[in-house]
């Protein structure tokens, strides 16, 4: 791993790449056109299934805008996408296979895109440096200095990067954090995410046929090339639940939470020092087969803790059934007894806030009793489209740094999980090592929670432990461990040229 040294953090969260000098690998690059008041803006959408049909759907039909490329491996995805649009619109876009064409079309002012998430840092420098804006879904970035190359490039070429955290454009959870940042539940130095969210098994580990339609060349793009194996059952969307290509729901469902643990707490900087356990465990109780190996190499059952010195921040993922959950206090937070909790608890010396939903948050005194209710939905599509108008970077909701940071911790949390993967620990064990961690949440009790939680769905942690990661220390400027010679060299992926993201300093 090559250190970047030629970069930093400044305060009030501005970035600076010193001596950028790299020219950007497209050729014959001038900035794509400026529009006019008047003028239609011209968009590809790269990635067309699951989230991609949002993009989609957020485009088509407006007045202001236009698609002009659908972009996806799939030739059979891609040209039922164009047909769609044009049945909306009346013009039928073109689809094309590789996102480098579109990056070669001067009249496009920006793409949109929502590909599997080992793709979005690659396919934002590529399009910043070809002089197109960009939305990227989160996670920004597979690995850290992914996000910082994208921070860099948006900085160097004058891009508008909006990042897919759209909670930052719902008032709801804006009056909340202004709330909060008043004093409306007094001081607040902890914040904790749920992500309690039923992930079934995505089956067996072995050897699957690559769909015929798929180009998986362009598909693995940046990631080591697998063929002529596929280790999943299901080509799409599972991808997400392997390291290869994706990062476990810290880093899917993770930066919604994450994102907004962190505004609300005011913190705009990497955290001191990551410690996360937990493990991918329980499927093999529901098969009643102790030998049972998943597909997936994430874990489906995570809990991370951060230190940020004067303030802390805990993310539990928990993948197995949340029906019927023992947790009574998280449970009332909610409003429910059962089914999916996914959110975020901030907790102040007068009283509790609660994101419940992408709209709803509500605030309680320390009694319990309802203090202030927040609601109501915004258009992060929109935030982005009236940036690219104005040219006004600083009117994002959600730009490059912020979505960097929060992309980050699912990376941080990973890193320290994977080394411990080997280090199975017995519950004894976890406590022992979890009681002599800093923490401003109460370490012990969030374990004896998850613990219950196995236990719910039938995992014998004796038979099968859970992994304990080390706790690893940051330095947030540099961005590299410095207790970590091992964590260091995972910071980054090895890329399968010519699908290499450069670092922050050669964008």
């Amino acid at each position: 791993m090559v250190q970047r040294t030629r970069r930093q953090f400044l305060q009030d969260s501005l970035y600076a790449a010193a001596a950028l000098s790299a020219a950007p690998m497209f050729s014959d690059r001038s900035a794509a056109r400026a529009a006019s008041a008047n003028d239609k803006l011209l968009c590809a959408v790269i990635g067309c299934n699951g989230r991609g049909g949002s993009h989609i759907s957020a485009y088509a039909g407006r007045k202001d805008c236009e698609i002009a490329y659908i972009v996806d491996i799939d030739e059979k995805v891609g040209e039922k996408c164009c047909t769609g649009v044009e049945k909306k619109t009346g013009r039928r876009p073109k689809w094309v296979k590789d996102m480098r064409e579109v990056f070669d079309d001067k009249a496009v002012h920006f793409i949109s895109t929502a590909t599997p998430n080992h793709w979005h840092a690659l396919c934002g420098v590529w399009a910043m440096q070809a002089g197109k804006d960009a939305y990227i879904e989160k996670p920004i970035s597979h690995d850290i200095p992914e996000g910082s190359a994208l921070v860099a490039a948006a900085k160097k070429y004058g891009r508008i990067c909006q990042v897919g955290t759209q909670c930052r454009s719902n008032p709801a959870v804006q009056d909340a954090v202004k709330f909060m940042a008043a004093g409306g539940i007094g001081e607040v130095n902890l914040a904790r995410g749920l992500c309690y969210k039923r992930r079934k098994s995505i089956g067996a580990l072995g050897d699957y046929p690559i769909p015929a339609e798929a180009d998986f060349n362009l598909w693995s793009g940046p990631a080591a090339y697998t063929t002529p194996k596929l280790t999943r059952p299901k080509f799409h969307y599972d991808w997400h639940w392997q390291r290869l290509y994706g990062n476990g729901d810290s880093g899917n469902q993770g930066p919604h939470q994450t994102d907004i643990a962190r505004w609300g707490l005011g913190l705009n900087r990497h955290p001191n020092s990551v410690i996360a356990y937990g493990g991918r465990l329980g499927y093999q109780a529901e098969r009643k087969d102790p030998k049972y190996l998943d597909a997936g190499d994430t874990a489906n059952t995570e809990v991370a803790v951060y230190d940020y010195g004067d303030k802390c921040m805990v993310f539990e993922t928990r993948g197995l059934s949340v029906d019927n959950s023992g947790d009574a206090e998280i449970n009332k937070l909610f409003d429910s007894t059962k089914g999916n909790q996914i959110g975020v608890v901030f907790y102040g010396t007068e009283g509790v806030l609660v994101q419940r939903e992408y709209t709803h948050c509500v605030a309680f005194d320390l009694q319990g009793k309802m203090i202030k209710e927040f609601k109501g939905g915004g258009d992060h599509f929109v935030n982005f489209l009236q940036a690219v108008r104005s040219r006004n970077a600083a009117s994002l909701n959600s730009d490059a740094f912020q979505g960097h940071l929060s992309a980050a911790l699912a990376h941080l949390a990973n890193i320290s999980y994977y080394l411990g993967e080997n280090n199975k620990v017995s519950v004894a064990q976890a406590k022992a090592i979890l009681g002599k961690i800093k923490s401003r949440d109460d370490n012990l009790a969030t374990l004896n929670r998850t613990v219950q939680h196995f236990k719910d769905n039938g995992v014998d942690l004796d038979a099968t432990p859970m992994s304990m990661g080390p706790l690893l220390t940051f330095d947030p400027v540099k961005e590299v461990f410095t207790n970590s010679a091992d964590a260091n060299r995972i910071l980054q992926r090895e890329y399968r040229k010519p699908f290499v993201c450069p670092t922050a300093d050669k964008v």
